[in-house]
């Protein structure tokens, strides 16, 4: 008897299925795409219609041969690859590829959202045909991309260097870095002060607490911007009498966070775990796909990773509530289940959040079965769901407002009027979600603390009297926005529509293998290659790169993945607009050299050295060449001595573009950090001291902290 046929992406996915469907379904992995436009050659006729000529790849030929042998002994064929339009395509390309349509057996598409056993035969219940809106979508996409990369990329190797290429919406996120860079090379620090007093009731001296200065007594917000005018403030908080003038207490609920999608899952798996976009995505797709799990088998962990909903099936919220009560009780439990909606016009509804396949399945029953990064991300899905469905958090603040005054203050002095300080306290009054789950926070949200105070307050009644303990004057910077990290740049990515949950973490490796930006201590620079190719790309495409462009162009692809719009109307919109750009910047744009001479001679014949930009970053090469073709490292100087062997420490830039500072002694001395060195030693220990975060250092032996004075030497670009 013939058995039935069903063709996934993955032997990971092949295998989870096996066990579910039994003896009458035989499995087969595609590996991923089997038919793609030619590597050598645009592969698209702009002349007729966008007409794509698809190939299959050398690589793939055996495994389409396999397919369609084993097509040809099934009594039915079933297509159940991923379910986005990247899934949807590969199941098309397949039907092509071994023309899976041409005899009588019937090739039907299933969709799941997760690898169980439930699911599986739901979908199986239900096949459908292929749904050519999401094929059209995706075949736009690629096609897409296909004539920005292979038209660009020439234009740039005649202009600037060989090797070099430009990506539709790569090119958008460089531009973010790049203007992010710009942004904090231009800033100008304006100097401000915080001036907090130190207080205390009459009655209880020891209860102390500080408020800080915000306004003089009439409300008039009070900026202080220099020492002269500090110092003056100062003295006349010396002379005031201090009462408490209002107080305002009141509960406040904080609810729990959504269920994660893909883009917050990225954010969040950086912000806690280190993981990079890649890994994230990389560690979720073994999770979902199945791992073996005791007497289950292999099974599905999660939901499917490439999804931007927020929905959750009723079963699931059912079952998490279920879980909730029993194990914390019924003060966790809100009243109804909590739903969430998104905001974003572009989410897709039918799919579903990224949860666990079963709440019951507790990450620390797991631990014998998953490796470290497979538990730690599989810990953080299952927290951000059972978080979600639980009660609010509740804090108890206190606002408290003080009034400075001084009657016998001159008339003329701006302190007749009095100040105003005011100092806050919240205090978790019920956790609520947070007995499993609280979100972190990046830099861009964390903001200017000024206008808040986190301290324990005593109790204090309007009208009460306060004892004046001390003045604390603080001078400060304001400061620039931060660069992006993984966390922030695909969040920022996410709220200006620019690309979709499947292509986040390509794009974020995509732009670091060009050489385009460096990651140093976890934060995108951009290099000299990418300043350049982005300054070529606003001035001669600036469509291509602008991002309101770009969004509508994702919402295009949207549309005709609903059955809106015409996919072929949309590159015709597109295309001539784009190759009249191409025509002028062939014409008008002159030659950049990215070659520098340097300071250094070649030792083998005395001529300069110059710096060029290869597969691996800059190197030094004999303007010579091609008479003498002597190479030498290019490496920028940190003035700081190598703890083990007293040489210079060095900026290096390793294989993946990651920024790290090793040795220059190196081979002899392998000694590296991944954070840069802070030329003063430890106070406590005289130790190494690494950069941590913003104006704070670290001890790498005794993890002491210390806020660095002044502003960060800046690096010294030299040869060695």
């Amino acid at each position: 008897m013939a058995s039935k046929l069903v063709i996934v992406e993955s032997p990971a996915k092949a295998r989870t299925l096996n066990k579910i469907l039994g003896r009458s379904y035989s499995v087969k992995a595609s590996l991923g795409h089997v038919r793609d436009l030619p590597r050598a050659s645009l592969g698209v006729d702009t002349d007729k219609g966008f007409i794509p000529k698809y190939v299959i790849p050398v690589k793939k030929k055996k495994i389409v041969g396999e397919i369609k042998k084993a097509a040809s002994k099934a009594s039915s064929i079933y297509l159940a690859t991923d379910p986005d339009r990247e899934g949807e395509a590969i199941s098309w390309h397949l039907i092509q590829a071994a023309t899976l349509d041409k005899d009588d057996i019937p090739v039907q598409r299933v969709v799941f959202h997760e690898i169980t056993r439930d699911a599986v035969q739901e979908a199986f219940q239900s096949p459908r045909s292929i749904d050519m809106n999401l094929v059209n979508a995706q075949q736009a996409r690629r096609i897409l991309d296909r004539l920005v990369g292979y038209k660009l990329s020439p234009l740039l190797w005649r202009k600037v260097q060989r090797g070099l290429s430009a990506g539709r919406v790569q090119s958008v996120a460089v531009r973010m870095i790049v203007d992010r860079e710009r942004e904090i090379q231009n800033f100008i620090p304006r100097e401000y002060w915080i001036i907090e007093v130190k207080l205390a009731p009459s009655e209880e001296k020891e209860a102390s607490f500080k408020a800080r200065l915000f306004a003089l007594a009439d409300g008039t917000r009070l900026d202080i911007d220099n020492k002269d005018e500090a110092d003056r403030v100062v003295a006349d908080l010396e002379k005031a009498e201090y009462a408490v003038k209002a107080v305002v207490t009141k509960q406040v609920a904080r609810p729990p966070a959504p269920p994660f999608i893909t883009s917050p899952l990225q954010q969040e798996a950086w912000q806690k775990l280190h993981f990079t976009a890649g890994r994230t995505m990389a560690v979720a797709q073994q999770l979902y796909e199945g791992l073996p799990f005791g007497k289950e088998g292999s099974v599905g962990l999660i939901t499917y990773m490439r999804t931007d909903s927020t929905h959750v099936a009723a079963s699931a919220i059912s079952e998490a509530r279920e879980f909730i009560g029993g194990k914390y009780g019924a003060k966790f439990l809100p009243p109804k289940p909590r739903s969430f909606a998104r905001k974003a016009k572009w989410a897709q509804e039918a799919h579903e959040a990224i949860r666990p396949t079963k709440i019951y399945r507790q990450p620390e029953q797991l631990k014998p079965f998953l490796d470290p990064a497979q538990l730690k991300l599989y810990e953080l899905i299952w927290k951000r769901m059972v978080a979600s469905q639980m009660s609010a958090a509740l804090y108890g603040t206190t606002n408290v407002e003080i009034e400075a005054s001084n009657a016998g203050a001159e008339k003329q002095s701006r302190f007749h009027r009095g100040y105003l300080l005011k100092a806050s306290s919240a205090v978790v009054k019920f956790p609520g979600f947070m007995a499993v789950y609280s979100e972190s926070r990046d830099e861009d949200e964390r903001g200017d603390s000024s206008d808040f105070i986190g301290v324990s307050l005593p109790k204090l009644r309007i009208g009460g009297k306060l004892i004046y303990l001390g003045t604390v004057p603080e001078r400060c910077f304001t400061q620039p926005s931060p660069r992006y990290t993984e966390a922030t740049l695909i969040k920022a990515l996410e709220q200006k529509g620019i690309g979709r949950p499947s292509t986040y973490a390509p794009i974020l490796s995509t732009i670091q293998e060009r050489d385009y930006v460096n990651k140093d201590d976890g934060k995108f620079h951009p290099t000299e290659l990418g300043i350049t190719v982005n300054k070529i790309l606003t001035e001669h495409f600036p469509k291509i790169v602008d991002l309101g462009f770009t969004a509508r162009m994702e919402e295009q692809l949207d549309e005709i993945a609903e059955g809106k719009h015409e996919w072929i109307a949309a590159l015709q919109e597109f295309y001539p607009p784009f190759q009249d750009m191409l025509d002028k910047a062939w014409t008008n744009l002159e030659k950049v050299s990215m070659t520098q001479v340097s300071e250094e001679t070649c030792p083998n014949c005395g001529r300069s050295m110059v710096i060029k930009v290869g597969r691996f970053g800059k190197f030094l090469a004999c303007s010579g060449y091609p008479h003498c073709k002597t190479t030498m490292p290019y490496v920028i100087k940190t003035g700081v001595a190598c703890p083990q062997c007293g040489s210079e420490l060095v900026e290096r830039i390793s294989k993946k573009k990651k920024v790290f500072y090793g040795c220059s002694n190196f081979p002899k001395c392998q000694f590296a950090v991944n954070r840069r060195p802070v030329d003063q030693p430890c106070p406590d220990c005289g130790k190494l001291l690494v950069q941590y975060r913003g104006d704070w250092a670290k001890c790498l032996a005794c993890q002491r902290k210390v806020k660095l004075s002044g502003l960060e030497k800046q690096k010294e670009e030299v040869v060695l």
